[in-house]
């Protein structure tokens, strides 16, 4: 086994495989067990040591995480939903195909942006708040809540200061 990250590279799981190693990874049956090549790397498993570390990868990839009023999941289809914390009904969540499709999104949004701006790209209904909320709530976005009432937003000097510098010339 070989250390990667934060996780142990020993399988021929094929998500791991590319998340870990751009695609320069391999995986055979070998007898009674599974031979894996990543980066150049050979790793022998046996197949419940190989069936171990796909479920925990099943597990990673299908994280949910919670913040203060929303949460956010990956889901082993590769889209991202946010939902409101503590409800379960598709009324409350937001699916996107990608956690990458709710980043462009966010990119697209203004320096302040209130559930108007977030309703101009086709979101509609209390989804609008749920969305500015989670902006705020998850490290992945540099922006705050700029007002409660009405509820707005603003992204923070971090995400400003990655803009490209022909914008900033605007």
């Amino acid at each position: 086994m070989s250390q990667r990250g934060q996780f142990q590279v020993c399988s021929g799981v094929n998500l791991l495989l590319i998340e870990f190693s751009d695609g320069n990874a391999t995986a055979s049956p070998n007898g009674d067990g599974i031979v894996v090549e990543v980066d150049g790397e050979t790793h022998e498993l046996t197949r419940e040591a190989a069936a171990d570390l796909r479920e925990s990868l099943a597990d990673a990839l299908t994280e949910r995480r919670e913040f203060f009023r929303t949460a956010g999941e990956f889901r082993a289809d590769g889209s991202y939903v946010v939902s409101r914390k503590a409800a379960n009904s598709a009324g409350n969540a937001k699916m996107f195909d990608s956690f990458e499709a709710l980043r462009r999104l966010y990119d697209r949004l203004p320096d302040r942006f209130d559930a108007d701006d977030v309703g101009r790209t086709g979101i509609t209904g209390s989804r609008r708040h749920m969305l500015l909320r989670h902006f705020a709530e998850h490290p992945a976005f540099d922006c705050r809540i700029r007002r409660r009432n009405p509820l707005s937003a603003e992204k923070t000097e971090d995400d400003r200061s990655a803009e490209p510098a022909a914008e900033a010339e605007e």
